[in-house]
């Protein structure tokens, strides 16, 4: 079997239009070795790729419109990504069709990331986004189902990059290989991983996060919370320190920052309308915030 990803030798930057008609549109992009892309717009054709191979990769898949049906025949079972939400798989061999269900009208973005590509940004460490994603390719996966979550406006803003580079730019490669490692940046970081810890701790610490989710606005306070898990504050801080790498103020941030990404897509709402939804009464300690965060401001991911 011909591997999905072209040539190690060969590097430059190919579009390859697989399907191209009135009300159909479909494209294949390889901005380099081991980062290809295909983009599917489509009123009439529910196939959007068959894949049998024997690679090594991680797949993300956006549903802007439509839902994707993933029919894995090694595993004998289906997946599925809804319209509305980006899910990221794991694979270390293929043999599966991807088609569109239901609704023929669709508008699907997969990114297929290979692991060798991977391998250069290794830390060492198992906690790390792209170690823990590289350990899971190399055993027997044929698919597996790593995080789901509902499109966001920064999701949106980095892949409309990544398809508009300019076939006329310099170093096309070169650039558009660096909004998909900022694309990867903001996806694999809303990965939670999780990795030796005991089960007592885990559960302490899943409770807390679960409280923390139903009321990230207005959040107790960090005694309050270890109160609501019974136990005492010191405890909770360093057990939550452990299982999740961040702070319980960072972590309460971090929802607060995703949610708006999220509302940043609804266009009858406001940046300063947004932070307060979002807990933050100043719009511009909001929006120093989200720069912080996701290197761009609020403002440039409205419509």
């Amino acid at each position: 079997m011909d591997s999905f990803f072209f040539n190690i030798t060969e590097r430059r930057y190919k579009v390859t239009e697989i399907c191209k008609s009135r009300n159909t549109y479909r494209q294949r992009v390889d901005i380099s070795n081991g980062i290809v892309f295909l983009e599917n717009r489509s009123e009439e054709c529910t196939e959007v790729l068959r894949l049998k191979n024997l690679d090594r990769m991680v797949m993300i898949v956006m549903a802007k419109q439509g839902t994707l049906m993933i029919e894995d025949h090694l595993s004998d079972r289906q997946e599925s990504v809804k319209e509305g939400n980006i899910v990221i798989f794991s694979s270390s061999r293929q043999d599966m069709l991807l088609y569109i269900a239901e609704q023929k009208t669709s508008d699907i973005f997969i990114l297929f990331i290979a692991d060798f590509f991977l391998k250069r940004y290794l830390s060492g460490n198992r906690q790390e986004p792209i170690d823990f994603l590289y350990d899971k390719m190399q055993y027997d996966i044929s698919l597996e189902r790593i995080n789901t979550l509902p499109i966001d406006a920064l999701a949106l803003y980095r892949i409309n990059r990544i398809l508009h580079v300019s076939h006329k730019d310099t170093m096309q490669s070169i650039r558009a290989e660096h909004q998909v490692i900022e694309f990867m940046i903001h996806r694999f970081s809303l990965l939670d991983i999780v990795d030796d810890v005991t089960e007592e701790t885990l559960a302490l610490a899943r409770k807390a996060k679960s409280i923390l989710l139903k009321d990230f606005i207005d959040p107790p306070t960090v005694e309050g919370l270890a109160h609501l898990c019974a136990t005492n504050a010191s405890k909770l801080k360093k057990v939550f320190k452990k299982v999740y790498n961040t702070t319980i103020h960072a972590y309460v941030q971090k929802l607060r920052l995703e949610e708006a990404n999220i509302l940043l897509k609804e266009e009858d709402l406001t940046i300063g309308e947004i932070a307060k939804k979002v807990g933050y009464r100043h719009q511009g300690y909001f929006s120093k915030l989200f720069f912080l965060n996701y290197g761009v401001y609020p403002k440039d991911l409205m419509h």
